[in-house]
């Protein structure tokens, strides 16, 4: 049976201009989420051009023509609210939760960003943001412990011509490079009203909302056809393994195979695998490698799923003296044990209850539940599949598991050894 009590009421309505907007109205607490997804990230970029989506997550603040510099943080914080954003591989998203009576502040804030951002983009901002963008680089990345490894394992596991190859934040050389046309022309093809959807939830009158959307977003106009973005199949040809010596004190191993889509047909069985393998305490590769064993300091499963391909990833950091070999073989052999013998109906259920209460507990916070309702538009074109989207898990069986085993962690993989540097 389907989770009945996940059915939400949405209004969904589009512009003139193309913009996406989708009203959840729950009145429980007296606060409203504004959230909005540009359909741009990392993907839209090019090799020798990469970090640019990530570049406006940080420019989208530094003011634009009726707000200036850094008063998009004050305007909502002195409001009791709070914002931020974030840019992922496929979209970047803006987000504010602000006490009921400033919905109308919080759009304007948005639409001024989308409509007016552009006269106010100089060369003296860009610079400024350059330098934060790679000061955040060389802090989470290049000088931070296993900061490394994401981009590591996706430029050996994509080809160069994915969009999945480079990292998010940009390559160094390409941040170190960004000019001020290039810029203008990436705002200029994405951030337009025709590649973006708003979702409004929380406490506010349907009808009132509608006006204010239309009031400050239906007069910013849309852009020409947004390019589509290539995407190569590929298949990995062999194993490939990767040795970076890094400033840590313990050795850490990385597996990472191909696999399925955001809501694709496996993506489900791929997430329940997740959880048995590493989920708890008592699941497969925890209890064999931290607990049974003590080979392992921690160790964790995901699926990493995403538009156009997905990841699935198993992560272990070895005890001290313990070597990455050993580990791998152990985590290899468990896999395969559960081809031979399979799960039990216990173990499934487990996973099903944990994923279920997860599920329900991240959307108590409106915050969430806005993101996730823009998230459902984006990649189903249904605002309201929370329902559907944990029935999903619901319906995986055991087969299901023994198959996405065989499907896609039989295949070529991408291991990368991080260890201690000789001198450490």
């Amino acid at each position: 049976m389907k989770d009945k009590i996940l059915n939400i009421d949405y209004r969904k309505f589009t512009l003139q201009n193309g913009l996406d907007v989708i009203l959840h109205q729950n009145k429980s607490l007296p606060l409203v989420a504004v959230n909005i997804w540009y359909k741009v990230g990392s993907a839209n970029e090019k090799p020798g051009k990469t970090g640019f989506a990530h570049l406006f997550e940080h420019m989208m603040f530094q003011g634009s023509e009726n707000v200036q510099k850094e008063m998009h943080f004050r305007y909502i914080q002195e409001a009791g609210g709070n914002l931020n954003g974030s840019t992922s591989l496929d979209r970047t998203n803006y987000f504010e939760t602000v006490p009921s009576n400033y919905l109308e502040m919080a759009l304007w804030l948005e639409s001024d960003r989308m409509g007016f951002f552009l006269n106010s983009l100089t060369q003296e901002k860009l610079n400024n943001q350059k330098d934060v963008v790679a000061n955040e680089r060389r802090q989470h990345y290049d000088n931070q412990p296993y900061g490394l490894a994401w981009e590591i394992l996706f430029s050996n596991l994509y080809p160069d011509n994915h969009p999945y190859h480079w990292p998010t934040i940009g390559w160094m050389k390409d941040i170190e490079a960004f000019q001020l046309a290039d810029i203008q022309n990436f705002f200029k093809t994405y951030y337009a009203p025709n590649n973006a959807s708003l979702v409004i939830a929380g406490d506010f009158e349907f009808d009132e909302a509608t006006q204010l959307v239309k009031n400050y977003f239906e007069e910013i106009k849309p852009f020409p056809e947004i390019p589509k973005i290539n995407k190569p199949d590929f298949i990995l040809n062999s194993n490939k393994k990767i040795v970076h010596k890094d400033n840590v004190q313990l050795s850490r191993i990385y597996l990472a195979w191909k696999s399925d889509t955001f809501f694709g047909k496996d993506d489900a069985a791929l997430d329940v695998l997740s959880d048995i393998l590493s989920g708890s305490k008592n699941s497969r590769l925890y209890k064999l490698l931290v607990f049974d064993k003590q080979i392992a300091q921690d160790v964790s499963a995901f699926q990493y799923s995403a538009k156009l391909d997905g990841t699935f990833i198993i992560i272990a950091t070895a005890k001290p003296n313990v070597e990455l070999g050993i580990l791998k073989n152990e985590i290899i052999n468990e896999i395969n044990n559960l081809i031979l013998t399979g799960l039990t109906e216990k173990e499934l259920q487990r996973s099903k209850t944990s994923i279920r209460s997860s599920f329900i507990y991240s959307l108590q916070n409106i915050e969430k539940m806005a993101n996730t309702i823009n998230s459902y538009n984006f990649h189903l074109n249904e605002p309201n599949s929370f329902s559907s989207d944990l029935q999903r898990y619901f319906e995986v069986t055991d087969i299901d598991i023994t198959n996405v085993i065989e499907k896609y962690l039989k295949q070529n993989y991408v291991e990368l050894q991080i260890i201690p540097k000789e001198n450490n």
